[in-house]
C-alpha cells in the first residue's frame, strides 16, 4: 500500500465520528469520482445510515437491498434504482463485523468502471474503518455508549411516532379506497395499488431499522461465547455456557455493553488462584437482562474488587448494577443486571463525558496526553485560538477549573 494511502488512512480514522464518511469520501474520489457517498452499517445502533454529497436523497430503503445482497470483499459496480431512478454506483460490503455493512458511492451516469486497483482500494477502506468503528460499539467505551444510548433512545421514538403516523394514514386511506364508495374504478384501482405498495414500504422500512437496532438474544449471546473461548482455550479453567432460553430481541447497545461488562468480570475472576471451571449465562426476566459469570473458586471476592472503572461506568450508563455473591470455598457469583428499556435520561446525563461533542472529546484526549495548545491544533489540523475555544467549553460543560482536573475526570471515564 503506497504511503499516501497509509495516510489517507490515518486522517480518516483520526476524525470525529461524525466526519469519518465524509473523509472516506474525499480520501476515494481522486482515484473513484462520484457524487455522494452513503453508508448502512449495521453495527452503529443510533446512526447506522449516513449519507453526504449528492447521496443526500437515499434512504435506508435504497441501501437495504444492496446490503443484502453484497458480497464482502467483492465489490460491485453497475446500476441500481435508488430514489425512484435508475443511477450508476460502486457499492463494497465489508465482513469485517458479524453484521455486513455496506458503503454506496454514487457515480455520475456512464462513468467508466473502476479498475481492479480501484476497487481493493475501496474494499480496504472500507474495511479498515468498519473495522474501527465496530471497536467503539464492541468495547462499549462509557462515553461514546452514553451519547449512543441517547441518540438511539431520540432516534426509535422519532422513527416510532413517524411510522406510526404513516401507517396509520395509509391504513385510513387504504379501507377508504378499499370501500368502494368512490366513483371511476380504475382510479379507486390505482390509488389502492399505490397506497398498498407504501404501505408495504414503510413495513419493510420499519423492519430494516428494527433488525438495525437490535440483536436477538441467542445470537447476541452467541457472539459473546466466541469472544470468551479463545480467552480460555489454553488454559486449565473450563468454560460453560449458558444461552438464554428465548430468543426475543435486544436493543444493540444493551448487548454491545452487557458483552463488554461480561469480558471484564471473567477477567477479573481468571485473576484468581484455584479456579477449574467459571460458568457464564445470560437470563431474561421480565425487562432485565441478568448476565451472571460464576466460578468455583475460593469465594472470597470484595463487591469493590468487581465493582471499579469501566465496569462500574458502563453499567451506570446502562441503568444497570452489579450483584456479587462469594460464599467462601464455594465460589463468586457476579451478576451485571441491566434493564432492556432505555434508562431514565439524568442517569445518562450523569456520566461526564456525556455532553461533549465529538471534537471536544478529540481535544479531551490531547489534553489528557498532556499536550499544549499548540501540539493539539497540529494534530487536528484547526487553529490555537480554535483549540482555546473547545477547551474553555469543555471545563464549562465538565463543571472543572483547570486542564488537569478534566483530563483526571477523562482517565476516570476511559
Amino acid at each position: 500500500m503506497e504511503a499516501s494511502t497509509l495516510t489517507a488512512a490515518y486522517e480518516i480514522l483520526r476524525s470525529p465520528l461524525d466526519q469519518i464518511l465524509g473523509r472516506l469520501s474525499a480520501a476515494i474520489a481522486p482515484l473513484v469520482p462520484h457524487l455522494g457517498a452513503a453508508e448502512l452499517s449495521t453495527h452503529c445502533a443510533h446512526s447506522p445510515f449516513k449519507r453526504t454529497g449528492a447521496a443526500d436523497g437515499l434512504t435506508t430503503a435504497d441501501l437495504a437491498p444492496l446490503l443484502a445482497a453484497g458480497v464482502p470483499g467483492e465489490p460491485w459496480q453497475g446500476t441500481a434504482r435508488l430514489g425512484g431512478r435508475t443511477r450508476t454506483v460502486l457499492a463494497a460490503t465489508s465482513g469485517a463485523t458479524a453484521r455486513h455493512s455496506l458503503l454506496l458511492l454514487l457515480r455520475e451516469d456512464g462513468a467508466p468502471p473502476a479498475g481492479p486497483a480501484e476497487l481493493a482500494l475501496v474494499q480496504g477502506l472500507w474495511n479498515l474503518v468498519t473495522a474501527h468503528l465496530d471497536r467503539f460499539a464492541t468495547e462499549a467505551v462509557p462515553g461514546a455508549l452514553a451519547r449512543s444510548r441517547t441518540a438511539a433512545d431520540t432516534r426509535a421514538r422519532v422513527t416510532a411516532e413517524l411510522t406510526t403516523a404513516h401507517v396509520a394514514a395509509l391504513s385510513g386511506l387504504l379501507s377508504v379506497l378499499r370501500s368502494g364508495a368512490l366513483d371511476a374504478p380504475a382510479a379507486r384501482a390505482s390509488a389502492t395499488e399505490l397506497a398498498a405498495a407504501a404501505l408495504a414500504e414503510a413495513r419493510a422500512a420499519r423492519r430494516q431499522d428494527r433488525e438495525i437496532a437490535e440483536e436477538p438474544a441467542r445470537e447476541a449471546f452467541a457472539r459473546l461465547a466466541d469472544q470468551l473461548r479463545p480467552m480460555l482455550r489454553h488454559g486449565p479453567v473450563r468454560l460453560e455456557l449458558g444461552p438464554p432460553d428465548e430468543s426475543r430481541s435486544l436493543p444493540a447497545d444493551v448487548a454491545h455493553g452487557v458483552r463488554s461488562v461480561v469480558r471484564a468480570l471473567l477477567l477479573i475472576l481468571l485473576d484468581q488462584e484455584g479456579l477449574s471451571r467459571v460458568h457464564v449465562g445470560w437470563q431474561l426476566t421480565g425487562d432485565e437482562l441478568r448476565a451472571s459469570v460464576r466460578d468455583d473458586g475460593p469465594g472470597r471476592f470484595a463487591v469493590c474488587e468487581a465493582g471499579a472503572g469501566t465496569v462500574r461506568d458502563q453499567l451506570d450508563v446502562l441503568g444497570g448494577r452489579l450483584e456479587v455473591e462469594a460464599v467462601p470455598n464455594w465460589g463468586t457469583t457476579m451478576t451485571a443486571v441491566v434493564p432492556l428499556a432505555s434508562p431514565d435520561p439524568r442517569a445518562t446525563a450523569a456520566h461526564p463525558l456525556t455532553g461533549l461533542g465529538e471534537r471536544e472529546v478529540e481535544v479531551l484526549r490531547h489534553l489528557a496526553l498532556g499536550h499544549r495548545n499548540r501540539r493539539i491544533a497540529e494534530e487536528l489540523h484547526i487553529s490555537e485560538s480554535t483549540v482555546k475555544f473547545h477547551v474553555a467549553n469543555i471545563l464549562g460543560k465538565l463543571g472543572v477549573g483547570s486542564r488537569g482536573e478534566a483530563a483526571a475526570l477523562f482517565h476516570a471515564a476511559a
